[in-house]
């Protein structure tokens, strides 16, 4: 996932939970994400790859209530639709496609795409300013080629 991350996300396992990955997704161009730098979390059961994970956003983008579980397809939330050949890689591009859509859930904020400009102006500048996304990008002073 590091060597080769697909556009737009970057993961990395942290070092002292191996079921708990921190994730980026950068926001493509043309939407109102553009620019931002979204830092999240996968949160997997001891079953996986048999069972989903959690999974959480955790920089306000205006698409998602921060530090709150998402309901998806591919998330925990539905474990019947749930696919153990699902990579990180997959579950992270299936989240940003998820993002890029208007549909309300579980864990979603509905807001104008102005407002969702103005969080991704704003999200570097959150997240480096939070412990979590210190720990977990402890070297991270601008995001890998991501796209």
């Amino acid at each position: 996932m590091q060597k080769e991350p697909p556009p737009y996300v970057w993961a990395v396992p942290d070092e002292r939970n191996i079921l708990t990955w921190n994730f980026i997704i950068r926001g493509p161009p043309d939407s109102p994400y553009d620019g931002g730098e979204y830092h999240g979390q996968l949160l997997f059961p001891a079953e996986y790859p048999f069972k989903p994970p959690g999974i959480k956003m955790l920089t306000p983008s205006g698409r998602f209530y921060p530090d709150k579980k998402i309901c998806f397809s591919m998330s925990d939330f539905h474990p019947g639709s749930w696919n153990p050949a699902w990579s990180v890689q997959t579950i992270l591009t299936g989240l940003l496609s998820f993002m890029l859509s208007d549909e309300i859930t579980t864990g979603s904020v509905n807001s104008s795409p102005a407002h969702k400009r103005g969080f991704a102006a704003q999200s570097h500048n959150w997240n480096i300013q939070q412990a979590r996304f210190r720990e977990a990008f402890p070297e991270m002073r601008d995001l890998p080629n991501m796209g």
